[in-house]
């Protein structure tokens, strides 16, 4: 798969070494160091582990998830370690051979529990994301149901898959090649996402990690 292992021998609070000697990770098209951080980092995070930021949450303020849940909207929280294979492009001919990284994922009991009584009761699920997307139908069953877990996933979502959980998905606008734009390519169908990036390029909307994002329902 191309990953290598590290182990680190040290004494301390490793946590503390990392904050002190280390950079916060960047995408490859990010060329300039952020001078604040916190810039690239949603509100609402709380886990260390990730090498990049979901950035479809960068778009929320306390203020308007405050609004939203005013609303009646159940904002359910979960948990995805972002690996660096999100910046890896695909590179075989054909799809079916890419082998995708894995990544550590959690959902609590009542994380699930909440899904679960939504959907019963004739409700949507919105997923942040596609890092939400990945976790939420690594969970799912083909009842459409969702059970609380903790673990490593691999799943590979590219045109033909048949989603079991996520009604409705809010998404940047990713690079080409990428596993992640396969996935919203599967999410809504290509030729809609053909039309929605020529549009995007048309008006010129930001494209990646800072940039616009799209609701997908």
């Amino acid at each position: 798969s191309g990953g290598r292992l590290v182990e680190f021998e040290f004494s301390g609070d490793f946590d503390a070494i990392l904050e002190t000697l280390g950079e916060t990770p960047l995408p490859p098209y990010i060329h300039e160091k952020i001078a604040d951080p916190e810039r690239y980092q949603t509100v609402y995070s709380k886990h260390s582990g990730s090498v990049a930021a979901p950035t479809a949450g960068l778009h929320f303020t306390p203020e308007l998830l405050s609004s939203i849940e005013a609303l009646g909207v159940a904002i359910v929280p979960l948990t995805l370690h972002v690996g660096l294979g999100t910046f890896r492009p695909v590179k075989v001919d054909r799809v079916e051979d890419h082998i995708m990284h894995e990544e550590y994922y959690a959902l609590t009991e009542a994380s699930a529990e909440t899904i679960n009584g939504r959907l019963r009761s004739g409700g949507r699920v919105f997923a942040v994301g596609t890092t939400s997307v990945r976790v939420l139908e690594t969970l799912g069953d083909e009842n459409g149901q969702v059970h609380a877990g903790s673990g490593w996933t691999n799943i590979f979502i590219y045109p033909g898959y048949r989603f079991k959980v996520v009604d409705c998905l809010l998404t940047n606008f990713h690079l080409p090649k990428s596993s992640l734009l396969m996935l919203v390519s599967a999410f809504a169908d290509v030729r809609t996402i053909q039309e929605a990036y020529e549009h995007a390029i048309l008006e010129r909307y930001r494209f990646f990690s800072f940039g616009d994002g799209m609701l997908l329902v």
